[in-house]
């Protein structure tokens, strides 16, 4: 690997591939140039890194000779968060946090394709004072949702709620229960789904089950058996990424509408139910998982706080389709069906 001087304020590095292949692109760099993930990120979105001359993609995996050149920024700024007004539903706000009912589709934050229109992006943009225990592009977070999840996150707005919500996560004593649709009928409930997950070792962008991942547990009851599927209440013990919908696939009984943990999708129902089975998923746009209560106690005051949010408007044909009763209506769904219940 050799460097030379590029622009005054750059680093031009050129290196040739030794190993027999890499995994994406954004990755190896952050590895082999011990960059942070977010800045090998942003060097690949903004043109900064050829391979025989020609630029590449993030996704892109490398091969044994191949020669590639990375323009590093000497004294990268922190990126500007460009606020955008984005329309947010505020469940609680103080002057320590907010809790938010996040809408499918919105990404929560700043990454290569989706710079300025995050969950973030929004927050800056209505002035919200954010903590900084994130990280860079990160302000206030103190966990995720997937993009096409929707529900209840908290946002820490000073750095002493972040690392006492962050330590509440952590030790378990933070609530977080989600509600899905799930195919098939689980053989009992509750049930403990205990599996350790890690990155899937061919597709990057995908999570399994592996004996070499990390310990992860979801609890599991049955709200509603309906047909060909079930509403379920999933309590999250641990948070690796994508874990309710690895834990179902794994199990059998993939979230409905998952586009990426199908496991098959509609056409695990066989039989007269396979047209009722098929009718549910197109009337499921997305991943039907939504993020349904969260309760901790405030960072500051002790306060035990409980946050309900109903099953979400653009899921809510599909659960009319799928109970066969329009009495399920969003607004009142999870109430109706006594998924907050406790008792399970």
């Amino acid at each position: 690997m050799t460097a030379a001087g590029g622009t005054p304020s750059d680093l031009l590095v050129r290196f040739s591939v030794f190993a027999a292949a890499t995994e994406r692109l954004d990755r190896f760099l952050a590895d082999q140039l011990q960059l942070s993930r977010t800045q090998a990120a942003r060097i690949v979105a903004e043109k900064g890194v050829r391979v025989a001359g020609s630029v590449v993609r993030a996704s892109r995996t490398l091969k044994r000779g191949e020669e590639v050149e990375v323009r590093i920024p000497a004294s990268e700024p922190p990126r500007h968060l460009v606020p955008a007004h984005i329309p947010l539903t505020i469940v609680h706000e103080d002057e320590h946090l907010l809790v938010i009912d996040k809408p499918a589709g919105l990404v929560v934050h700043p990454a290569p394709g989706h710079w300025d229109d995050t969950l973030v992006n929004a927050l800056v943009a209505r002035g919200t004072q954010l903590s900084e225990g994130g990280g860079e592009g990160r302000p206030g977070l103190v966990h995720r949702l997937d993009r096409d999840t929707s529900g209840l996150m908290v946002v820490a707005k000073n750095d002493i709620a972040h690392r006492k919500l962050a330590h509440a996560i952590a030790a378990r004593r933070v609530k977080r229960v989600y509600a899905a649709l799930s195919w098939g009928h689980l053989d009992e409930s509750p049930m403990i789904i205990e599996q350790p997950v890690a990155r899937h070792p061919q597709d990057r962008k995908r999570m399994c089950v592996a004996d070499h991942g990390r310990p992860s547990r979801t609890d599991v009851w049955v709200a509603a058996r309906f047909e060909v599927c079930e509403l379920l209440r999933l309590e999250l013990q641990s948070g690796r990424t994508h874990q309710i919908r690895v834990h179902l696939e794994h199990l059998g009984h993939p979230v409905v509408g998952d586009p990426v943990y199908a496991g098959g999708g509609s056409r695990r129902i066989t039989g007269p139910f396979r047209a009722l089975a098929d009718r549910i998923e197109r009337a499921t746009p997305r991943q039907a998982l939504h993020a349904a209560q969260l309760s901790f106690r405030h960072p500051v005051s002790g306060e035990p706080l409980t946050f309900r949010a109903e099953w979400p408007e653009d899921l809510g044909n599909a659960l009319v389709v799928a109970a066969g009763s329009e009495r399920v209506a969003p607004a009142s769904a999870l109430s109706y069906l006594q998924f907050f219940n406790e008792d399970g």
